[in-house]
């Protein structure tokens, strides 16, 4: 009986003994410029590491303006969603800092250089979650005014992003660009074309898939941004090749550019919504879309959820989805600035 729990225990500490190495892999960061975006003169930049409240290491890039005095406003950047901190929040947060905010961008758990296992899944509990946690994290720091935190997210980080700032009242201002909400397009499909036989179907292939994967103790990856491009892909599928699938935006850790989700990695997001309460966010919130964005719809109907005289929605003239990514003369970063500025007081 002893020698049985004696096995057992040394079993255990085997398999806690990979995972901890399997999490470790992922804390690795990277210290030479890996950005899909050139290194800025304005401003300094560092890694830095936090946990959130499930114990997920996260790893994020920090930009703070050179030469600048006395503690300064804060930024928490991530997105798009299956991107990584070198591609468009990286680019996003540099900017910002530029400006004199102090800024993260960091990758989400379960991806880039966070930690998280296994790998490449998503949960609108935990991503929101992250949110908070870079809160935490710049709630804390000495050259930080903790009353003066905001958020940008970007693409499904956008929606993720306005649901940290209905739950975190520290949160003091968002901005969504080129906004996702991740429960709605799984759920219901691109323009809700998905209704509840197309969703049943859906969770029946999932559900197979889930079996699958026990048998083979390893997760099916689905996939980036199709590659060869079809002739006949639409044209917001075009949109995304021609960032994650170029020079312009390619990233070897990136999702999207690559491997893809796990198959069942955003399963959840199909039963638990998010933005349920974004009605009740007291604090500012900017919207921002693209005139010919795909997925400009999300903006509008989140933005008619929002009450308050504190909300905005900007359309950008002739804008697709992808050129709030990393478009600096299209991405309204002055307006952005503004926006921080007169609610981050």
């Amino acid at each position: 009986m002893i020698k049985n729990i004696l096995l057992l225990c040394f079993a255990v500490l085997i398999i806690i003994g990979v995972q901890t190495m399997a999490e470790a892999k992922h804390q690795k960061s990277e210290q030479a410029w890996d950005k899909t975006f050139a290194k800025s003169e304005k401003v300094n930049h560092q890694k830095v590491k936090f946990q959130n409240r499930y114990g997920i290491t996260l790893t994020a890039d920090m930009y703070t303006p050179k030469n600048y005095k006395g503690k300064l406003p804060a930024i928490a950047v991530s997105g798009p969603f299956g991107a990584v901190k070198e591609q468009a929040s990286g680019l996003y947060a540099q900017e910002m800092a530029e400006r004199g905010f102090l800024t993260i961008a960091f990758d989400p758990s379960y991806t880039g250089e966070s930690g998280g296992e296994p790998r490449y899944m998503a949960s609108g509990d935990i991503n929101t979650e992250d949110f908070m946690a870079a809160v935490d994290f710049l709630s804390v720091q000495k050259n930080v005014d903790s009353d003066k935190i905001g958020l940008i997210g970007i693409c499904g980080w956008g929606g993720l992003a306005i649901n940290a700032a209905a739950l975190d009242t520290r949160v003091k201002a968002t901005v969504a660009s080129t906004m996702y909400d991740m429960s709605r397009v799984n759920a219901y499909g691109y323009f809700d074309k998905t209704d509840e036989n197309g969703r049943y179907e859906m969770k029946k292939a999932l559900n197979a898939q889930r079996i699958e994967d026990f048998k083979l103790g390893k997760y099916k990856r689905g996939g980036g941004v199709v590659d060869p491009l079809p002739e006949d892909a639409p044209f917001f599928v075009k949109d995304y090749y021609d960032y994650y699938k170029t020079k312009r935006g390619y990233h070897k850790r990136s999702l999207n550019s690559n491997d893809g989700w796990n198959v069942t990695g955003c399963m959840s997001f199909i039963n638990q919504p998010i933005l349920s309460f974004a009605d009740e966010i007291r604090s500012a919130v900017l919207l921002i879309h693209g005139e010919k964005a795909h997925s400009r719809y999300f903006s509008e109907d989140t933005f008619k959820k929002l009450k308050g005289d504190n909300k905005e929605l900007m359309i950008i003239p002739d804008a697709v989805h992808t050129d709030l990514y990393d478009k600096k003369d299209i991405i309204p970063f002055d307006k952005i600035e503004k926006f921080f500025k007169d609610n981050l007081k």
